[in-house]
């Protein structure tokens, strides 16, 4: 760790250079690069993250305003717009990609540390999609409807630590579950996801596979009793049933006996009927499942008002993907922070005051864990003062 560098600096050192350097040579980021280079483009769009900078103006202004402190973050200088423009709009987004399972593998290692909040040991994990609106007279490549443009950003949530384990950005006409018949799992992992992701065929292949699910009914699904389950004696559980699917259709494509659990929504004031092929747990775990997945929209809902995923410094496909993608590794970095302090940090109150103490030098480590009591270093012994 450098002893005198800004906390920016401290945080950014979680990415390993010589990782970064061979993601850099597996997609030839660098080619005609003429002197800006990766890392220069990653700290740019790192700091627009963290610093909660608008545009590219602010992006290089604040940089360039740093006073010094750029050698610290291995820049030389900072970019012009019109570098970092060219940069994010023709340098492949699958650089930031790789670097983002690079950092996972670290932050997985610490959440897997941490006390399991479900007693059971099986892999837990949500999937859910959020549209990224974007305007079609600017972002003319993102087709959505007649006068609207989009992207989707498709999302799993682990949830040993809650953290994003694995991520695609589509067009926003993607269904979600054209993307979910592409997931693979292992067997014995337990999926919770809404009933956007209801499909009958997906189900028959999950269960022959020993994958297990979670999820909300359709209103017009057909079916039929085959067992009803004793209740517990206190719970939320209204009813839990074994059941079989009667539409031709449903019946073809998914034969397998399926388990039909309704609870009572107290906040709500609503039943909510869940679907699932796991047999064995009890119909409160199941209930509890599925109450977890909201981990995932809260997670959707704190990288979209804590960092640039919303509104983008570039209008190519490449640039808004490479936005958010240097957003999923900012919010692995913030989470890193977050397991690593003893603190009890939010991560919006983290992000909050991390973008106000960005540039200042303190020990980052200690910081984390006595924010209100951590003083500031003074600055490095070869830097000039205002008395000089």
């Amino acid at each position: 760790m450098i002893k005198h560098a800004s906390m920016f600096t401290q945080a950014l050192s979680l990415i390993n250079r010589n990782d970064f350097a061979r993601a850099v040579n597996q997609w030839d980021a660098e080619k005609a690069a003429k002197g800006f280079r990766s890392w220069d483009q990653f700290v740019a769009m790192m700091f627009c993250q963290l610093a909660g900078a608008n545009s590219l103006r602010e992006i290089c202004g604040g940089l360039a305003t740093s006073m010094g402190k750029l050698a610290h973050l291995g820049l030389n200088e900072a970019p012009s717009r019109s570098t970092l423009s060219y940069a994010n709009s023709n340098r492949p987004w699958q650089l930031y990609e790789t670097i983002f399972h690079q950092l996972l593998g670290y932050a997985q290692g610490l959440a897997d540390k941490q006390q399991r909040k479900f007693r059971f040991k099986n892999p837990l994990y949500s999937i859910d999609a959020s549209t990224i609106d974007l305007c079609l007279e600017v972002f003319d490549w993102a087709k959505f409807r007649q006068a609207k443009g989009a992207v989707k950003l498709h999302l799993m949530l682990n949830h040993q630590g809650y953290l994003p384990s694995w991520a695609c950005i589509s067009d926003g006409k993607c269904h979600e579950i054209k993307i979910a018949r592409k997931l693979d799992f292992a067997p014995g992992t337990i999926v919770a996801m809404d009933r956007g992701y209801v499909d009958y065929e997906l189900f028959q292949h999950w269960t022959e596979e020993k994958i297990w699910f979670v999820t909300r009914t359709k209103k017009n699904m057909a079916y039929r009793v085959i067992e009803k389950r004793e209740l517990p004696s206190r719970g939320n559980v209204l009813s839990d049933e074994i059941i079989e699917f009667t539409k031709d259709q449903a019946k073809i494509k998914c034969p397998a006996p399926m388990r039909k659990v309704t609870v009572w929504d107290k906040e709500n004031e609503r039943e909510i009927v869940l679907l699932t092929n796991h047999m064995d747990f009890a119909a409160s775990t199941i209930s509890a499942i599925y109450k977890d997945r909201w981990q995932i929209e809260s997670f959707f809902k704190t990288i979209k008002q804590n960092l640039k995923i919303k509104t983008f410094v570039g209008t190519s496909e490449n640039a808004v993907k490479t936005q958010i993608w240097t957003a999923l590794i900012c919010i692995l970095v913030l989470k890193i922070l977050q397991m690593r302090s003893r603190f009890g940090w939010s991560l919006s109150n983290l992000t909050a005051l991390l973008r106000l103490n960005l540039l200042t030098y303190r020990d980052l480590w200690r910081w984390l864990d006595e924010p209100f009591a951590t003083p500031a270093l003074g600055p490095p012994h070869n830097q000039p003062t205002l008395f000089d």
